[in-house]
């Protein structure tokens, strides 16, 4: 099933399952994706669903209909195209072919780690962990206690919060996923038995290192919670545990 992802200066405001044969796009409320904004046409473009394939057309609007930043009177739709109305961005999401091919933010994101990096992801020291309470139950199952088997960390994802890629979804499945622009900024999320912790790897600039919730990591690797906003590179991403 295709979907629209409706945002405004890089925040996602909606996103819309086409489970319909015709939506139409403008800013009168009788339209099925409804964009309030005086540059926005009353019914400024429509979508035609045709067994697996979306056509855009432009319905004379005002201000005209663009897809990539081109002008367009129809359009034949393909997966990650960007549709723009007035301000606002509508991005084509079509769920089978981004089954079958890897999404484009991991194909400028993600970055297949080195030898080099995992060296120094390896040798990055975590930042101090707070003080655990001690249990005098002895037996009691405790992950913690001597012979205890390790804890698989808890599934967790990253979603992009700006940009032309806001809305992608990546999970962290793997033991250490690079993200970044080489040149730009690099960093590391590894997944270890007691959660994921970001790593800085490489910036164009000296100590540029990436942000949580607005504050540099700095050297040290900074332990992941739910709902940290990490900013990388100039783009924002949600990490969530589930």
């Amino acid at each position: 099933m295709a979907r629209l992802i409706l945002s405004l200066d890089s925040q996602v405001l909606a996103e819309y399952n086409m489970n319909k044969e015709r939506y139409t796009i403008g800013r009168l409320p009788d339209n099925d994706v409804r964009i309030d904004n005086p540059a926005v046409s009353g019914h400024h473009a429509l979508i035609i669903n045709i067994l697996n394939d979306s056509f855009l057309e432009d319905l004379n609007s005002t201000n005209g209909t663009y897809v990539n930043g081109k002008l367009i009177k129809k359009h034949a739709l393909q997966h990650g195209d960007v549709i723009t109305c007035g301000h606002h961005q509508l991005r084509f999401v079509d769920s089978q072919a981004s089954e079958n091919e890897p999404d484009e933010f991991e194909k400028t994101m993600v970055i297949q780690p080195s030898a080099a990096i995992e060296e120094r992801v390896r040798a990055t020291k975590a930042e101090p962990a707070p003080p655990r309470a001690q249990s005098s139950a002895r037996g009691n199952g405790d992950a913690g206690a001597p012979g205890a088997g390790p804890v698989a960390p808890p599934k967790a994802k990253l979603q992009v919060l700006s940009g032309a890629f806001a809305g992608r979804e990546l999970e962290l499945v793997k033991a250490l996923t690079t993200l970044g622009r080489p040149g730009v900024q690099v960093a590391a999320i590894t997944r270890r038995a007691d959660g994921f912790y970001l790593v800085h790897v490489d910036s164009g600039t000296p100590d540029d290192f990436p942000h949580v919730n607005g504050s540099p990591i700095g050297p040290q690797a900074r332990r992941l919670s739910d709902n940290d906003v990490i900013t990388l590179a100039g783009v924002k991403m949600g990490f969530f545990t589930s």
